[in-house]
């Protein structure tokens, strides 16, 4: 609703007829005026999250330990969730110590349009929310979702002979494939790196899938065999080069790889996932990032970044500036911010796509915003 700043504009336009209300908008009408300050989506929102229509959400379920440091959450996706394909990855929003955290998980589930969806969580040093999610979340609570992302998946038509090449966490798009079947007949093999055989992520399940012959299982385990190389790659799976191959793990491992498929002229057929933890630090103000603009400048914690850029001759998007018309509204690349309404704490990594409203925002730490 467009809001007006000056009581002085008047209109000139005759008046038109109210038009007719119908019996639920007559009801809603009276519900909201009866239970000011909150809306009745409000008490919706407490007793049906899950509904359609309402903010994408889901309920955890369950929480499987994996390993010492890894957990499988189920998840039930609210009724607008749009199902996923396999090898996608999922946008979770938790709530850690009165902070709103947001992270990208890869989904470990088959698809299931109606079903439960599940992510698979691994432990890192000083990880805020993989460390809440690992050990700290129950069934129960409530979670933000957005829609599921990604094209690490598999093409439309199944190649012939596959290849995996995974370390630590980069098995969890990997495992949404072979769970879904989509590799039925195919010869797939799975090279698979980590320190110990128990710290192998669904280490039962892919031993049971090798048993079956589903796949060709390749554990090496670092503890013991040391990092693996490409010359290792070359002795396991001699073919390597000639299979359609998706890697995900640590970047210098992906690095690797991706040198040489390219050097070798086979870069069309090696497809990577990359996993980069970051960690946010959190304040009162910091180092504001307008980053296409080119401009960075330090703002305390009262100031909006609205305000912020503008001071900083950045040409900045604005509208009603109370936070009510949306038209300030930016991507948050990175970094954190403060809701100066509530005190609420919104946190961003590359490619979470956050979206904030530039004038009840102001910088929690070093940030940079999309502008």
């Amino acid at each position: 609703m467009p809001v007006c700043r000056d009581d002085r504009i008047m209109t000139t336009t005759a008046p038109r007829p109210p038009a007719p209300v119908s019996l639920r908008g007559r009801i809603l009408r009276l519900a909201a005026s009866v239970t000011t300050p909150l809306l009745p989506d409000d008490y919706l929102d407490l007793v049906a999250p899950l509904r359609s229509g309402a903010d994408l959400r889901g309920r955890i379920l369950d929480v499987r330990p994996e390993t010492p440091d890894a957990a499988t959450l189920v998840i039930q996706p609210g009724r607008d969730w749009r199902g996923h394909t396999p090898g996608q990855y999922v946008r979770l929003g938790v709530d850690v110590d009165g902070v709103r955290q947001w992270r990208a998980y890869s989904l470990t589930s088959a698809p299931a349009r109606r079903g439960p969806i599940s992510i698979t969580v691994k432990a890192i040093p000083d990880g805020v929310v993989s460390n809440h999610l690992v050990r700290r979340a129950r069934p129960g609570t409530l979670v933000h979702l957005d829609q599921a992302q990604g094209d690490f998946v598999l093409p439309a038509r199944t190649p012939a002979r596959v290849l995996f090449v995974t370390a630590g966490s980069g098995i969890t798009p990997v495992m949404g494939m072979l769970r879904a079947g989509v590799l039925a007949g195919a010869d797939v093999a799975v090279v698979h790196s980590a320190p110990t055989p128990a710290d192998v992520i669904f280490g039962a399940e892919l031993r049971g899938l090798a048993e079956r012959g589903t796949v060709r299982l390749v554990e090496r385990h670092t503890d013991t065999d040391g990092l693996l190389t490409l010359d290792d790659l070359a002795g396991l799976v001699p073919d390597h080069l000639d299979r359609e191959t998706w890697a995900c793990g640590p970047v210098g491992l992906l690095d690797a790889l991706t040198e040489h498929w390219t050097a070798r002229g086979r870069g069309d057929r090696l497809h990577t996932e990359r996993f980069r933890p970051t960690v946010i630090s959190t304040g009162e103000g910091g180092a504001v990032t307008f980053g296409r603009s080119g401009v960075t400048v330090e703002a305390d914690g009262a100031t909006p970044l609205l305000d912020a850029g503008e001071n900083a001759g950045v040409l900045m998007p604005s509208g009603c500036r109370m936070g009510i018309c949306y038209g300030c509204v930016l991507p948050l690349r990175q970094g954190a911010v403060r809701d100066l309404r509530n005190g609420d704490l919104t946190t961003a990594t590359p490619g979470d796509g956050v979206l904030i409203q530039t004038c009840v925002s102001a910088a929690a730490g070093p940030c940079d915003i999309d502008h």
